[in-house]
């Protein structure tokens, strides 16, 4: 797919989780829209893991920690 429509779903779904992470304060909310815009890579998806830059390694690495902790953070919030 060489169309830049996965690039506008995942700053979509970027966007979008931010918003709920900083306004509404939804964490939770927050790290399953991030973690959807994972699915929507926003490089050339057909270039294999260990062709991509170290650049886009990273970007895609630290997104990943971002959900992880966002959904850490959401589960020790309401933790009761």
């Amino acid at each position: 797919m060489k169309t830049p429509f996965n690039k506008y779903l995942y700053i979509g779904f970027l966007v979008l989780g931010i918003y709920q992470a900083t306004v509404s304060k939804d964490y939770l909310q927050a790290a399953s829209q991030l973690g959807i815009a994972l699915a929507f890579d926003p490089f050339n998806p057909e270039q294999t893991w260990n062709d991509r830059p170290i650049w886009q390694k990273a970007t895609l690495i630290i997104h990943l920690a971002l959900v992880a902790a966002l959904f850490g953070l959401a589960i020790g919030i309401n933790d009761k």
